[in-house]
């Protein structure tokens, strides 16, 4: 019997820096990052061309240094660094877990990571390779979430798949609200009519325009990457 083929041949994965410290109260945590990793690794056993984009809030966050009174654009570009030092640490770990990984930057870093380059990125993808896309888009006042949406758009990515720490979209926030359903499936338009925060709004109205579909799962939850892959329901779909 044949084994089943993989729904996506190329896919973005959006992983957020909080994603990373586990339960700690900042930074790495060695045994979260090699538990991404492996669930990683099984869909890359599979054929299956990824990138990644990496958030950098567990370091710092640009939103917040802007809060406390720092200028927006200093603060973001400081959170733009912070998400390469992610994607060093996360393409490290794929190195010990056998993974073949490159780090590109929307900030030109060339000593510690290579610049961003399509064209390069999506030869590395060919070459079954990981691309960890670090820095964001490169500019202030946009968040990881476009850049994931954008660098899916611009790789040809067949889906964007939203890793959180909570397994989909809900009506309400589900600890606060007992009551709160989860959708398994839900449109652009009506996640927007409900005003339902699946990415920001540049972010999600990009992948509406390029009908770049989104699922939103739980990265914590074992397998459950590779079974969105395979094509399997999991977590929240939003559909064109």
């Amino acid at each position: 019997m044949t084994a089943p083929k993989p729904k996506y041949k190329r896919i973005l994965l959006k992983l957020s820096g909080e994603a990373l410290m586990g339960d700690d109260a900042y930074g790495i945590n060695p045994e979260v990052i090699g538990g991404i990793v492996n669930e990683i690794k099984a869909v890359v056993d599979l054929g299956v061309e990824m990138g990644v984009v990496i958030g950098g809030g567990n370091i710092f966050r640009g939103m917040a240094g802007a809060s406390a009174g720092m200028d927006r654009a200093a603060a973001d570009y400081m959170g733009m660094l912070a998400t390469v030092m992610n994607a060093m640490a996360l393409s490290d770990a794929m190195r010990q877990a056998g993974l073949t990984s490159r780090v590109q930057s929307a900030l030109n870093i060339e000593q510690v990571v290579e610049p961003y380059i399509r064209g390069k990125a999506i030869r590395y993808l060919e070459m079954g390779r990981v691309v960890i896309f670090g820095a964001g888009t490169g500019n202030p006042f946009f968040t990881t979430d476009t850049a994931a949406a954008l660098r899916g758009s611009e790789i040809g990515a067949e889906i964007v798949l939203k890793a959180t720490k909570v397994d989909g979209i809900y009506s309400a926030d589900p600890k606060k609200d007992k009551q709160a359903t989860r959708f398994e499936k839900i449109s652009f338009n009506e996640a927007i009519a409900k005003n339902l925060a699946v990415m920001d709004a540049t972010a999600f109205a990009l992948c509406r325009d390029q009908k770049l579909p989104i699922n939103v799962f739980s990265i914590f939850k074992p397998g459950a990457l590779k079974r969105i892959v395979m094509g399997e329901a999991e977590g929240t779909m939003v559909y064109c």
